[in-house]
Order: structure tokens, then C-alpha cells, then sequence
């Protein structure tokens, strides 16, 4: 018993730490976390190896990242592996905190295929802490140059681990596709590096970004090696071998890879193999100065030359990642984490999300539209009710009223909601008045009915104004909702836009979030608009039939009358 109570105890206290556990914070000095998940499930950009030392870029934007809380330098970012303890590699390529824009490249250790799960997390927010001895030089050993063209104009666009270096000064432009992006004119940049080899077979593999004004051209060149355009269309060559596919519309980026090696010569395009050749068995080495844009302009991002044959799914991954790909690079927080809210909450779902990034006129147009809704469902209650009532007593009067022999002895007791009880009540009022049924009554004259008929119809008359009164608020919910949720809406795109424009930048991961957010100002006009609908249509049928009712009751009734009481 004793060694019972004490795996009680002990399953007890660890099911009362898994929440803590899951809930953990790498370090309580920094106030905000940034998670992003690398998605590689079929319903992001599937993978099926494991890959091991890839190295990505981060885009922190307003949207996912707190600027304000960070340092204006980026000093006090740190990143973080999945399980919220392990630091990772990381170089920031660039941090502009005055237009709310970051480049961070991490390495991730090991990315598994078929998850959503590959995620790591960008801390920041600490004043003490000090800025990290980082280096770009983060990528894999079999990296043999990986450039980024980060600098400015006139300098050399040296590789990360500056073993590689340029063979003069390059032109930049930086609103390149991740951060700084180099200019090509139709003269080659190159660079030279006995690092910068491999066989005839391989392996050997280059990669880049590439945004074309001229599709004509040789992109890349080494030794017998070669990536050329021709019309559009691009082409690697390998000494005999040449494998061809994949256009490249002009002034769009694609990404451009060639593997060699196992015999093949492979091209890829965007991601996707495009073509593949057999190397023959006999190649002069790939060797020499490296050269990259002769006869072409345009931009030219992110060269990577690799002494290994980078597989399909790495090619694919680091498009993917690269190019932002939404499918695959996913913020789980628009608005970052904070140590406080995670000691006791969860992530946060989308609806959260766009809330907070609602603007002030969002909120004024969809508090108002929230009073709406509420006034809509109060009326549609409200009536629902009354014309339930209603049809009930309706049907047990007209029950008594036809198995009455004598009209004016109709029972009313208990029919307080019904219509037609009350009517009937009116024209009693009107007979009694003329002493019809009494002993020695005259019989009604044609007038004497006209008149009772008139003042029942009168009565009818109030009866729809009180069924119908307050369906016009409804009416209003239903024209009126969806306009002021457009309102609200374009309003926070101008908003949005504006600040867009002030910080020059039109990245789309930045915008989202404002312009999200304000597409849920139109979905609260149509949240109030559409109930409204529903149940006017539904309200106004059965007023529309209890009105009928009673106008066939005022004629049944009045029949009855000259019928038993009227003049012969």
C-alpha cells in the first residue's frame, strides 16, 4: 500500500507539472516571444527526408513581432529551438526598427518531414541584455560560399564565412527578395576560391534568386558548368549535357538550382525539378572563377554554392523558406507572446489575432454593430414569442367560436394573446352597445353593421401595427449592417496602406494582419445582417398569416351577426 501511495503521489505531481512544462519560457528577462513554424505536411510544403543543418531566413514584421518592445538595434534578440531551451545559431541580416522590418537567418538542427511541429522561437524585450557575438557564417560544413549581398553599394559581395571574396565592387538594391539584393548590368561579378571546386560528376550544387529584366543570357558560369537563359527559358549545362526547362517571366523572382552529381546534371525551378541530363563519364572539372549575370540585368539574391548534391526536398524546403512561402512559414502569433500571458494561456487562435490588430474606427463600427446584432436578436425573440402565443390562443378561439351556436356567446377565457379574441371582444363591445341579443332588441340595419364592421377593422388595424412594430429595426440590421461593416472595413485598409506607404515598405507578411483585421469589420455587418434576415423572412410570414387570419375572422364574424341579429 505504502509503494501504491507513492506512484499516486508521484503520477499526481507529474501531471500537475505537464502543464508547466508545456507552458515553459526560455527566459523570464525577455517579455516577448515570436513562435514560427516551419509547416512540412502536405497541407504546407511536404517534405519526406529529414533534413539536418538548413539555414533560413526569419521575416519579423509589426505583424509578429513587438519592435517597440525590442531594442532599437535588435541587441537583445535571441532564438530558440522547439523545445524552448536550446539556442540556435542566428545572423541578422538586417533589423529596421523605425520602418518595423527584420532578416534573421537561423540554422535549424534538424527539420522532420511530415509535421507541423518544425518550429523555432524569436525572443526579445530584455534592456540588460547585451548584443550576441553572431556570424553569418551559420550555414552547413558543406557550404563552400553563401552570399547574401548584405552591404552597400561600391563594396565587395564577399560569402558569409569571407573565405570566398568578390572580385570587385557590386551594385546593390535593397529591396531585394530577403534583404539586400545585388544589380546586374550585363557584366559578370565573380568571384575565385580554391574552395569553389569539384569533379567533372560532381558533387557540386549552386543555387539563387534570381528577378530578370532581360531573360536572355548566362546566368551563372564555372568551368563547364553553366546556367544560361534563352527567351525566357532556363538551361544548365555540364560539358555534352544539357537539361532544359522552366520559363522565367521578366521582372518576377524564381529560384534557380543546379545539382551535379550519381550522373545526373538536375535543374530546378521554383522548388521543382524542371529537367535532368546524364553527365557523360568523362567532364573537365568544375573549377575556376565563378562568374554570375554576363549579358543579363536584373536582381540577382542569395548565391549558394555546395560541395554535396543538395537533395529534391532541400531544394524545395529552401525555396520554400525563402521565399516566404505562406504554406510553409507560419506565424502562430500575428501579436507576439508576452512571459506573463503564457504563464497562464495558450497560443493564441486567429480570431485573437485579428482582434488585436483591429484599428479605433474597427472598434467604433463594430461596437456599433454589436448593439445592432444585440437589438436584432432581442426583437426577433420578442416576436417569436408573441406569434407563438398568438397562433395558439388564435386556434382555440376560432375552436370555440364555430362550435358556438350563438355569436355572442363565444368563450374568451385564457386567450389573452389572441388576436382574434380580442377583435371579437371589439365587436361585442359594438352589439352591446345596440342592445343586440337583449329582449325586444331591434334588429341591426345595414348601417347598424357597417358601423360594427368598421370599428372591428379598426381594432384590426391596431392589431398589425403591434405585430408588426419593432420589425423595422430588423429592416435596418439587414441594409444597414453590411454597409457599416464595409465602411469599417475600407477605412482600416486606408489606414493600413497609409502606414505602408509612410515606412516605405509594401512586404505583405506587414500589411496582412491591418488588412485582416479589417475584413472583420464586414464580417461583423454580415454576423448582424444575416440573422436578421433569417428571421424577418420567418417573422414576416407568420405576422403576414396571422393578419390573414384575422381579416377572414372580422368577415366570418360579421356574417354570423347579420345572419342571427340583422333585419330580414
Amino acid at each position: 500500500m505504502k509503494i501504491k501511495r507513492i506512484l499516486t503521489s508521484t503520477l499526481f505531481a507529474a501531471a500537475v507539472c505537464l502543464p508547466t512544462l508545456a507552458q515553459a519560457w526560455w527566459n523570464a528577462d525577455f517579455k516577448h516571444r515570436t513562435k514560427v513554424v516551419l509547416n512540412t505536411t502536405a497541407q504546407g510544403v511536404e517534405t519526406k527526408e529529414a533534413l539536418s543543418g538548413v539555414v533560413v531566413p526569419v521575416r519579423l514584421h509589426s505583424g509578429n513581432f513587438d519592435f517597440l518592445g525590442a531594442k532599437p538595434d535588435g541587441a537583445d534578440l535571441r532564438v530558440v529551438a522547439a523545445d524552448d531551451k536550446t539556442p540556435l545559431k542566428y545572423w541578422v541580416e538586417r533589423f529596421d526598427g523605425a520602418n518595423e522590418l527584420a532578416v534573421v537567418w537561423v540554422q535549424l538542427p534538424n527539420t522532420l518531414p511530415g509535421t507541423d511541429k518544425n518550429l523555432v522561437h524569436v525572443y526579445a524585450g530584455n534592456e540588460a541584455a547585451a548584443a550576441e557575438a553572431t556570424s553569418p557564417a551559420i550555414f552547413d560544413g558543406a557550404m563552400a560560399a553563401a552570399i547574401t549581398f548584405a552591404g552597400k553599394t561600391g563594396e565587395t559581395a564577399d560569402d558569409v564565412s569571407a573565405q570566398v571574396k568578390s572580385a570587385g565592387p557590386v551594385a546593390r538594391e535593397n529591396t531585394g527578395l530577403i534583404g539586400v539584393a545585388a544589380k546586374l548590368d550585363g557584366q559578370p561579378l565573380t568571384w575565385t576560391s580554391d574552395k569553389l571546386k569539384a569533379g567533372g560528376t560532381g558533387p557540386y550544387s549552386v543555387s539563387l534568386w534570381f528577378k530578370p529584366e532581360a531573360v536572355t543570357g548566362t546566368l551563372f558560369k564555372q568551368g563547364p558548368l553553366s546556367l544560361a537563359l534563352a527567351n525566357g527559358k532556363a538551361t544548365a549545362s555540364l560539358g555534352a549535357a544539357t537539361a532544359v526547362g522552366g520559363e522565367l517571366p521578366t521582372a518576377a523572382w524564381a529560384h534557380l538550382a543546379v545539382t551535379v552529381g550519381n550522373g545526373k546534371l538536375t535543374l530546378y525551378v521554383n522548388g521543382a525539378q524542371a529537367a535532368q541530363a546524364d553527365v557523360p563519364a568523362t567532364v573537365a572539372p568544375i573549377e575556376g572563377a565563378l562568374s554570375v549575370g554576363q549579358g543579363i540585368t536584373g536582381l540577382v539574391d542569395q548565391l549558394e554554392v555546395a560541395g554535396t548534391v543538395r537533395s529534391a526536398d532541400w531544394v524545395k524546403f529552401a525555396h520554400a523558406a525563402q521565399s516566404a512561402d505562406a504554406k510553409l512559414v507560419l506565424s502562430t502569433t500575428q501579436t507576439p507572446d508576452t512571459a506573463d500571458a503564457d504563464a497562464g494561456h495558450g497560443e493564441k487562435g486567429h480570431f485573437a489575432i485579428l482582434v488585436e490588430n483591429l484599428t479605433t474606427d474597427a472598434w467604433v463600427v463594430i461596437i456599433i454593430l454589436a448593439i445592432m446584432f444585440v437589438i436584432a436578436v432581442w426583437v426577433m425573440y420578442d416576436k417569436a414569442v408573441l406569434v407563438g402565443r398568438a397562433d395558439k390562443d388564435n386556434l382555440k378561439f376560432l375552436s370555440n367560436f364555430r362550435s358556438a351556436k350563438d355569436v355572442l356567446s363565444v368563450g374568451t377565457t385564457d386567450m389573452k394573446h389572441s388576436q382574434l379574441a380580442r377583435l371579437y371582444n371589439a365587436g361585442l363591445r359594438e352589439l352591446n352597445k345596440r342592445d343586440v341579443g337583449k329582449p325586444g332588441a331591434a334588429p341591426l340595419s345595414g348601417a347598424s353593421l357597417d358601423a360594427v364592421k368598421a370599428a372591428v377593422d379598426a381594432d384590426l388595424i391596431r392589431e398589425s401595427h403591434t405585430l408588426n412594430s419593432k420589425i423595422v429595426l430588423l429592416t435596418i440590421a439587414i441594409s444597414g449592417g453590411p454597409f457599416l461593416g464595409l465602411l469599417g472595413t475600407v477605412v482600416g485598409v486606408m489606414i493600413t496602406f497609409a502606414a505602408i506607404a509612410a515606412a516605405g515598405d509594401v512586404n505583405v507578411n506587414a500589411i496582412a494582419p491591418g488588412i485582416a483585421a479589417a475584413l472583420l469589420a464586414t464580417v461583423a455587418g454580415l454576423a448582424v445582417a444575416i440573422p436578421a434576415l433569417f428571421g424577418y423572412n420567418y417573422l414576416a410570414a407568420r405576422i403576414k398569416n396571422i393578419s390573414s387570419d384575422m381579416g377572414i375572422f372580422v368577415d366570418e364574424f360579421i356574417t354570423r351577426v347579420a345572419e342571427n341579429h340583422g333585419a330580414r
